[in-house]
């Protein structure tokens, strides 16, 4: 803040101190012509007015606000601050977007390695290239279920308590294929009945919803047509088998 008993000039040094911002970049603003100072010794020592002072207080609170220094020399020279203030904030939003965008990459890498144990470049590449490719889920469903399948599917990028059960379930049935225990055990049943709640949960009580949805489960194409992470064939036949109750 400039007080009225300042003096009316301030070398670099002074000024450094004044503002708390180095003496190179002082410098540097005047190499440029950004903040040049009102007074030029033979000596080479330079010295700034109350005015040239308040004019790098702008720019280093432009600076604060991530603003370029070129957009900040167009603001004190035209005083479009409006004007360079909205497009900043949409460069902002697009900001915004792509960290949203990589942080549900982040998550989807996680979930994965929750479920492989292990990581493959292939993922990450699969992952990042098919994020933005359009889906045809309209081949496999309804309006009225790609709607309830859009908010209700558990998504991989989530890290929500669904998505965590679904995980978890996968988990299981592939512990089960590692023991040989098998889809009529007691474990298998247990198993199954989870996966009927879970169901339940996910596509509310809609018997025709989480058939059409265990139908594209089962094809590894239509799986990979909608963008869905791959579940080996083994724990798709392991609980489509214990699903199916003996008759007496």
């Amino acid at each position: 803040m400039i007080s009225k008993e300042q003096p009316a000039y301030l070398s670099t040094g002074e000024l450094s101190k004044l503002l708390n911002v180095s003496v190179r970049t002082i410098r540097y603003y005047d190499q440029i012509g950004l903040v040049e100072p009102s007074k030029k010794e033979a000596g080479g020592k330079r010295f700034y007015s109350k005015e040239d002072i308040l004019n790098l207080q702008k720019i280093l609170l432009l600076k604060s606000l991530n603003l370029s220094l070129e957009d900040s020399r167009r603001i004190l020279a035209e005083q479009s601050m409006a004007a360079v203030l909205l497009a900043h904030k949409t460069i902002l939003k697009e900001e915004i977007e792509r960290l949203h965008a990589s942080l549900k990459h982040t998550q989807s890498l996680l979930n994965i390695l929750d479920l492989q144990d292990s990581l493959h470049w292939e993922d990450l590449i699969a992952l990042v290239a098919g994020a933005d490719k359009e889906k045809e889920w309209r081949r496999y469903f309804s309006k009225e279920q790609q709607t309830t399948l859009k908010s209700q599917l558990p998504k991989l990028e989530s890290d929500d308590s669904t998505t965590k059960k679904w995980i978890n379930l996968i988990k299981r049935i592939e512990l089960c294929l590692e023991k040989g225990i098998t889809p009529q055990s007691r474990e298998g049943q247990l198993i199954s009945e989870d996966a009927d709640l879970l169901s339940a949960e996910t596509f509310g009580n809609n018997p025709e919803l989480t058939e059409a949805f265990w139908e594209v489960r089962k094809s590894a194409q239509a799986s990979e047509e909608l963008g869905l992470y791959p579940i080996d064939p083994g724990v798709i036949d392991f609980l489509e088998s214990a699903s199916k109750k003996e008759t007496l």
